[in-house]
């Protein structure tokens, strides 16, 4: 879309980065399933490969339709670029590699996915890496985990598998104040619900897998930049401030201004790790953002209308959805996320453990996988799949006890939702 007036989320979700196919005039952004492009002359194959110009060389760092998905979601979030890559693993690990060396640590928060928890806990060693857990709603905290050597801090908008809603402003105050960029995990939430970026985030991480895309078929993951940390304020990151060899010293901060995150993530990123987004998956996410808006309406409304259900009903201990007016998150609702506290949330069965099992197994319309942001209800009994090699200290402190669900509410009927909750929780705990 061209420069000039401001468009709505309803219009950029369908329009941002998408323009008619030049070749075909084909209105839906095509698949461009192509290994690589030909180049117009030796001087311009030059000039892509010195980063002098900008354009198409290799799929493995850059593709068309790709792009669009790239522009799409940098626009929807308020960034000024963003880079796609396979999965929502993979963008957490192209968000900390420009910034990371051997020895030098993560704060991140405790209330993160299990699988972020194991990534940032164990696998990141082998990078020389380390990340310290800190509970974010305290700050004090927060403050005194960060050190010489830490060079991000790490949350989740809206945390997976609680629904817990972070102070991201707060957060961000307290990471500016150690010169340090605040990546933000902005996959329950979206775009749609929060845009981490105006509460002073510096880069924001994606599962497109997710909501994004929201019908469960492909996986992928994004990185948004915000376009607004100075990296050469001081040493702390070479990859961004100091001369890059492979480029013949070019420093990309200087050369690309509030592109160079961007720009890093391609060119050395995507080019080195190849955690690359095939264009099919790009598409399907593509059309699956034309509906955001109104399918994030829908799973509001009836996470809403379900979690106030099962706070009242005697079967369950609690409800952790930050929309209740009994969560300790409900303030920060209006604050971070305005049009609602997601789809996401977690409860606990009287009975426990065997209790959500059985609860599990007698559901027929919520379907029993590891995912969410499902146009369809899906559920999972954390602590036994995706929590399960964690602590069982870590397991409580992300919210993923043996005793707890957590629900993934999709876009069917409320009511038939319930009546189907309904049912297992007979069976589940007679």
């Amino acid at each position: 879309m061209t420069d000039g007036p401001t468009y709505g989320f309803d219009t950029l979700q369908i329009h941002a980065g998408a323009r008619p196919d030049p070749a075909t005039g084909a209105r839906q952004t095509p698949i461009y399933q192509t290994t690589a492009y030909v180049f117009r002359d030796a001087d311009h194959a030059a000039a892509l490969f010195n980063l002098q110009e900008v354009g198409f060389i290799y799929s493995r760092l850059t593709n068309p339709t790709v792009a669009v998905l790239q522009e799409r979601v940098a626009t929807l979030e308020g960034g000024v670029g963003a880079v796609c890559c396979s999965s929502g693993h993979a963008a957490q690990i192209m968000a900390l590699f420009p910034l990371m060396e051997p020895g030098r640590n993560v704060v991140a928060s405790t209330r993160l996915y299990g699988g972020t928890v194991t990534q940032f806990s164990q696998t990141i060693k082998r990078f020389g890496w380390s990340a310290k857990f800190v509970d974010f709603d305290d700050l004090d905290a927060v403050k005194a985990a960060i050190d010489d050597d830490t060079r991000a801090v790490f949350c989740e908008s809206i945390a997976n598998p609680g629904g817990y809603i972070t102070d991201l402003d707060a957060v961000a105050k307290v990471a500016d104040a150690a010169g340090l960029p605040l990546i933000v995990d902005n996959t329950s939430a979206t775009p749609y619900l929060c845009r981490p970026i105006d509460h002073g985030a510096t880069l924001v991480v994606h599962s497109t897998t997710k909501y994004l895309t929201g019908n469960g078929t492909v996986t992928g993951g994004c990185i948004v930049d915000s376009g607004t940390f100075d990296w050469s304020a001081s040493d702390k990151f070479p990859s961004l401030s100091q001369p890059e060899p492979a480029y013949h010293g070019l420093k990309f901060h200087e050369t690309f201004g509030p592109l160079a995150f961007t720009f890093h993530g391609i060119a050395i990123g995507l080019r080195d790790l190849g955690m690359t987004m095939n264009p099919q998956a790009a598409h399907y996410t593509l059309m699956g953002i034309e509906t955001l808006s109104l399918r994030m309406q829908r799973h509001v409304e009836n996470a809403r209308k379900i979690a106030d259900w099962l706070e009242k009903d005697d079967r369950v201990e609690y409800v952790t959805y930050a929309g209740l007016p009994s969560s300790p998150y409900h303030d920060r609702v209006a604050k971070i996320c305005p049009r609602g506290a997601g789809g996401l949330f977690t409860f606990a069965v009287k009975g426990g453990y065997d209790a959500c099992v059985k609860l599990v197994n007698a559901l027929e319309i919520f379907s029993h996988v590891a995912n969410l942001g499902d146009a369809r209800s899906l559920i999972i009994h954390s602590a036994s799949t995706t929590h399960r090699q964690l602590t069982p200290e870590q397991q409580e402190a992300a919210g993923a006890g043996p005793g707890v669900v957590r629900v993934s509410i999709g876009i069917e009927d409320a009511d038939d939702l319930i009546e189907d909750l309904n049912r297992a929780l007979n069976a589940a705990t007679k």
